[in-house]
């Protein structure tokens, strides 16, 4: 086992991660910019080393002077979390030469599942069942006008790098597509300097729903069930739950089967999830594989009652898994708290929080690094905390869940709570019935005075 492991990240992740570190007895390293001086994971990691300005690039990006802190502190593993270097090959391969564990799959895992057309097409050769669309990069519009009659309207365009939405453009009819296209390359060519596309057939009224998995090093994948993450704003998830209330027994075992073998086609090692797009007519197709522990961990880790930190630490140490796929006992269900306010298109509210009190009780859950007098900064994501409840039944978590959220208070700054109160009393929710879409047409109303 790893005598000291530094985590490569910030906030409530690089906090979660220390945590499951300390029940272990392996000693942590935090690691921060000037702007996170006054965050929770600095004060409770073992050691802590100041790595640069607030900017992302100079500081939770900048991989040499990471390498650097792991040398001075003898860190003989790295946790990246989720975000910033967690999916970088590069990286992942810096710490191999180093001679330091990436806690986390091979570089050539995370380059094979990272580039989405090299994805598909290991799917394919997997039996996965893929979203019809081109092969690989579309080479210019002509081609890509024949592809969408091709496999027919509507087509979405994605850009090959793409994530968190951006390169992505829904394309109804040949007259629109080439505005579209023109679009979606300069988005992506300004976002990951990759102007590359490719075109899928878009799926109408989908849920996004996710399978956990875990490989270790022998070549065992199994898989820990779905969560669905179908409530999100522009591609961005706010609520994830799980079991989902969408999927029969017969279609979650047949998924996570799926996701097994999307693992084992590239002998996967470490925890990730494959994402897929299920449809109206419960046809699921995979959408990507994200080879890194999640925001949304701690849904499967309620109702399941496993530590995926943990597991993901013990396979990284050599440890070997079972054969035992798992399936939920429980319902949970999780809120993002984002600093931002929902009332003002959810714009980013950093700034100085005045007052902040948890949610407490039976089957409630609160990972944050944000207490009363700390200054959420404004340089990196804007979530400061997740709120997950867990119950015997949907219905029972749901009440749950409102109950916590009356009880969350955080002055100071604009937060998502008021969204979450107005979404768990809305009708359609709470049966069910919902896709990526909903919240499209869902009414916040107006804010309280």
């Amino acid at each position: 086992m790893f005598k000291k492991i530094l985590i490569a990240n910030r906030g409530e992740i690089a906090l979660r991660v220390i945590r499951t570190c300390k029940e272990m007895g392996i000693k942590t390293v935090a690691i921060y910019s000037t702007a996170d001086a006054e965050s929770l994971h600095v004060r409770f990691a073992d050691e802590a080393v100041k790595i640069g300005p607030p900017a992302s690039a100079d500081s939770y990006l900048n991989i040499p002077k990471i390498m650097a802190a792991v040398e001075i502190t003898n860190a003989d593993a790295v946790h990246p979390g989720y975000g910033f270097l967690a999916e970088n090959a590069d990286f992942a391969e810096v710490c191999e030469e180093y001679g330091v564990k990436f806690i986390g799959p091979s570089a050539e895992m995370i380059r094979k599942m990272g580039d989405k057309i090299t994805a598909k097409d290991t799917m394919i050769k997997a039996n996965v069942p893929v979203i019809p669309g081109t092969d690989g990069l579309l080479k210019d519009l002509k081609s890509g006008i024949a592809t969408a009659n091709e496999v027919g309207y509507p087509v979405i365009l994605k850009a090959t790098a793409g994530g968190g939405g951006k390169g992505m453009r829904v394309v109804w009819n040949d007259e629109e597509f080439q505005d579209q296209w023109d679009s979606a390359k300069k988005e992506a060519k300004a976002s990951f300097t990759n102007d590359g596309i490719y075109l899928e057939k878009f799926i109408e009224e989908p849920r996004h729903i996710e399978i956990q998995i875990i490989g270790d090093q022998y070549g065992n994948v199994i898989h820990l069930s779905e969560r669905d993450c179908s409530i999100q704003r522009r591609h961005q998830k706010l609520v994830e739950e799980a079991p989902s209330p969408f999927l029969t027994k017969k279609l979650r075992k047949e998924m996570g089967e799926a996701a097994v073998n999307a693992g084992k086609s590239i002998n996967y090692e470490g925890v990730g999830t494959v994402e897929f797009l299920v449809d109206k007519y419960k046809k699921f197709y995979f959408m990507e594989m994200n080879t890194r522990i999640q925001v949304e961990h701690t849904v499967t880790e309620e109702v399941l009652d496993q530590d995926l930190i943990k597991e993901q630490i013990k396979v990284a140490a050599g440890d070997k898994l079972g054969s035992k796929d798992y399936y939920p006992t429980l319902y949970a269900m999780e809120c993002r708290i984002n600093a931002e306010d929902p009332y003002n298109d959810f714009r980013p509210s950093p700034g100085k929080i005045t007052s902040f009190h948890s949610p407490k009780g039976h089957g409630v859950r609160v990972d944050t690094h944000a207490y009363a007098g700390y200054t959420v900064p404004p340089y990196y994501d804007s979530m400061i905390a997740k709120l997950i409840c867990k119950a015997r039944s949907r219905e029972d978590c749901i009440l749950k869940m409102r109950r916590a959220l009356d009880e969350f208070i955080v002055e100071g700054i604009k937060t998502t709570i008021p969204f979450h109160q107005k979404l768990m009393l809305d009708e359609k929710f709470i049966s069910g019935k919902f896709n990526t879409s909903f919240l499209e047409s869902f009414d916040l109303g107006e804010a309280e005075k």
